[in-house]
């Protein structure tokens, strides 16, 4: 019997990507177990995943160094035998303890097209405003692989959109977003089944 290909969500806001991946489990299309949701603040996230059915924990980082909090975290992904880490606008650097732990087992979207844009100063409606500031023409996401630097690792799939002149942060952003709740299920699915660098390759150059 195939083992099932479990995934975990770390969150720190709305989790609106993490809906979009419910939704796909749901609908039979994405044939992952969402194991559990982890969130370092009580956010929307947190309780999306409960009225939904799915165990989710919060644990308060008050008090705790990061690699305190990130083993606490690891205790619970690793009772949970978790396949992948998928962070859906986690708003904490993971430590290298904890990236080191799971080695090309975490993944995370951002919204720009790195390297444009990353890092610890860029990050929700900053990363539209400068984009807007800058007058880019085009803005999109990227997927990529978590390691011990902000926004910075290998990158998986890149996605990109228009910047139309009457745009504000709010309007890219529900654009950018879209494509975050299109191409992060597929990802993942691409886990699942097996397929990783291959089939990424050739998402690079679809729609």
């Amino acid at each position: 019997m195939q083992k099932t290909f479990k995934i975990a969500v770390l969150a720190s806001t709305k989790g609106t990507d993490l809906q979009a991946i419910i939704d796909e489990i749901k609908a039979g299309t994405l044939p992952v177990e969402l194991a559990c949701v982890i969130t370092n603040k009580e956010c929307y996230a947190l309780e999306r995943a409960r009225a939904q059915g799915y165990e989710a924990f919060y644990l308060n980082p008050k008090d705790k160094t990061r690699e305190e909090f990130d083993k606490e975290m690891a205790k619970i992904l690793d009772e949970h035998q978790v396949d992948l880490i998928v962070l859906v606008g986690y708003m904490r650097i993971l430590s290298e303890w904890f990236v080191h732990h799971f080695p090309r087992k975490i993944i995370n979207v951002h919204p720009a097209l790195i390297p444009k844009y990353c890092g610890k100063s860029f990050y929700d409606a900053s990363v539209h405003e400068a984009v807007l500031a800058n007058h880019d023409k085009e803005t999109g996401m990227t997927i990529h692989f978590v390691d011990e630097l902000c926004d910075h690792g290998e990158i998986i799939v890149q996605k990109k959109c228009e910047v139309k002149p009457d745009d504000t942060p709010d309007t890219l952003k529900d654009r950018v977003q879209a494509l975050e709740k299109k191409w992060y299920p597929e990802v993942i699915r691409m886990f699942a089944n097996g397929e990783r660098r291959q089939k990424a390759e050739g998402m690079r150059h679809r729609s």
